[in-house]
């Protein structure tokens, strides 16, 4: 991702300097650019904390499983049934 942002930022660099457009239409444009970057930046940031959210949520789920499957042969192995195994 890195290699494609910075390919881009040289390819605007080089069309901007050899573009034939005037001074207000090649501020416009790099304003333009720049929001568009920007923009980008935003969705890969919010893309991957969605995936990490995602895949904290999945691991705690697998963790209370196994907490729950310990809980319950401890008290299968020990002949008690607690209410508590939660805390484990």
């Amino acid at each position: 991702m890195k290699s494609f942002l910075i390919g881009l930022g040289i390819g605007v660099g080089l069309g901007v300097l050899f573009a034939p457009m005037s001074g207000e239409e090649t501020r416009t444009r790099l304003t333009e650019t720049a929001s568009d970057l920007a923009d980008s930046a935003r969705q890969s940031v919010e893309q991957g904390r969605d995936q990490m959210q995602r895949g904290v949520s999945a691991i705690r789920s697998a963790t209370e499983r196994v907490s729950n499957s310990v809980a319950s042969g401890i008290n299968r192995a020990t002949g008690t049934e607690s209410s508590s195994s939660a805390n484990l």
